[in-house]
């Protein structure tokens, strides 16, 4: 969840030379990372099931820090990277990193997006052997509700898709013409749709229901999560040492009313790749258990309790007032430092920062970092040297924040380091984009220069997108 580090799949490689027959999914990876370590297993496991099928699919890998010429001619940029090739042409792999959702996708990709079960055999083989699987008993194709059914079909790759006309089929699952059923190994073991038959209905319906009431967050489930449906998350930050489970068991029925609206997902803080989260969340350790709700849009909006009570009422009366629009956004903001103002530049945290950036009688200058980030390391000497220049000027504030820390409601901040001029008189805010020089500051606050465009790459300006 956290927005620099933010957990993604990235999947970035050109083509392949193979014979026009062959079917192959190779996958780039290097050793020493972790993502292909998680991925490996499920890996080898939707390869040795696609060879016990006899399927003509085929799946390698490329050891990317052997072949770094072949890495670099097809433009291999992160690990893992997987790229599906038909016939010798490359199609962008989109699905998932389990084995069942691996061979659902290659299967749709190489045959029809729905398969015909003509017996009860083979619903009952097809269902076995799928964690997940959505079946739609239809006799009538030609049909508004059919033909939506097969578009979602072809539409969702994590998942496979069957149809069936077969009267013994529909007795042996208790199923009505007309009807989709998602079938799973986990919670109820089913689920029947009930709205309206269109593709972005069918598709809310099968992203909700496919994955269990309280999601746990990891390596193979972060995808679903993030590229599923629905973009409100309940996170529960919890210790598994510690016991802490008990609460979940008690949220599941209430996970159940808010089905399809919101995501339960926990998050073990025990776990060392998580303290990243618990970091862009404000949070430390002895904090847990506690929960909280995000918003996955662009500002991604962060939601906190009254209380770290965990109890079904109180999770409940959360989630509702957050419905109902009766909570604030929760926004970050560090302890201001005692010494904040003592030096040339001066130390805002988002609690002070109005009081001091929008005083109308002074320019205020902020530079907006990173910890982390090399170009705000680069520039510290040249805005020590800027706000030492102006220390004895009362009109003239140079300032800084850290943006991973702190967040303000009316700026946000995509990039580091991003600078604002707060002007005096009607507290206009004005962006920087000058040289990062001493000279090219003093000019732009004497008003002596407009603002030249900085020569740096996107990559450059922009925070690095790493993974968690």
């Amino acid at each position: 969840y956290a927005r620099i580090r933010r957990f993604h799949f990235q999947i970035k490689i050109d083509t392949y030379n193979f014979n026009n027959n062959n079917l192959f999914h190779p996958i780039t990876d290097a050793p020493w990372c972790g993502h292909c370590k998680a991925l490996a297993p499920e890996y080898a496991k939707a390869a040795k099931a696609l060879a016990e099928k006899n399927s003509n699919i085929k799946l390698g890998k490329v050891d990317a820090t052997e072949e770094q010429e072949l890495a670099e001619k097809h433009g291999v940029r992160g690990y893992p990277t997987l790229k599906f090739f038909r016939s010798g042409t490359p199609i962008e792999y989109t699905g998932g990193r389990e084995k069942d959702t691996i061979i659902s996708w290659l299967e749709k990709k190489t045959g029809p997006a729905a398969k015909e079960l003509e017996t009860v055999a083979d619903a009952e083989e097809f269902l076995k052997e799928n964690n997940v699987a959505v079946v739609g008993f239809f006799k009538d194709r030609e049909s508004a509700e059919c033909k939506a059914f097969l578009t979602t079909a072809n539409a969702v790759d994590d998942y496979p898709f069957a149809v069936t006309s077969s009267e013994d089929v529909y007795a042996k699952y208790e199923a009505k013409c007309g009807s989709v059923v998602l079938f799973k190994h986990f919670d109820d073991g089913k689920a029947v749709f009930d709205g309206e038959y269109t593709e972005e209905a069918l598709k809310k319906f099968v992203a909700a229901q496919a994955l269990p009431l309280i999601v746990d967050f990891s390596h193979e489930t972060a995808q679903k999560i993030f590229g599923g449906e629905i973009k409100n998350h309940l996170l529960f930050f919890i210790s598994k040492e510690a016991g802490h489970m008990e609460y979940i068991e008690a949220a599941k029925e209430v996970a159940k009313k808010f089905r399809e609206k919101i995501l339960f997902v926990t998050i073990d803080a025990d776990q060392e790749d998580h303290q990243r989260i618990l970091e862009f969340f404000g949070m430390k350790k002895d904090e847990v258990p506690s929960m909280r709700i995000i918003h996955l849009e662009e500002d991604m909006a962060k939601y906190k309790p009254e209380t770290n009570d965990l109890a079904a009422e109180k999770v409940e009366d959360f989630v509702s007032k957050f419905f109902e629009g009766k909570i604030k956004q929760h926004l970050l903001s560090q302890e201001l430092p005692e010494d904040w103002d003592k030096n040339p530049v001066t130390v805002l945290v988002a609690d002070k920062f109005d009081e001091v950036a929008m005083d109308s009688t002074k320019d205020v200058l902020v530079e907006f970092y990173a910890p982390w980030c090399g170009h705000c390391k680069q520039l510290v000497p040249i805005y020590d040297k800027l706000g030492e220049k102006y220390a004895d000027d009362d009109t003239v504030v140079i300032a800084k924040m850290d943006a991973t820390a702190n967040e303000l409601e009316h700026t946000k901040i995509n990039s580091f380091p991003t600078i604002y001029l707060y002007r005096k008189g009607d507290n206009q805010k004005v962006e920087y984009r000058g040289e990062r020089t001493l000279e090219g500051f003093v000019n732009f606050l004497e008003g002596k220069t407009e603002e030249p465009e900085v020569e740096e790459t996107e990559e450059e300006h922009k925070p690095e997108k790493d993974e968690l």
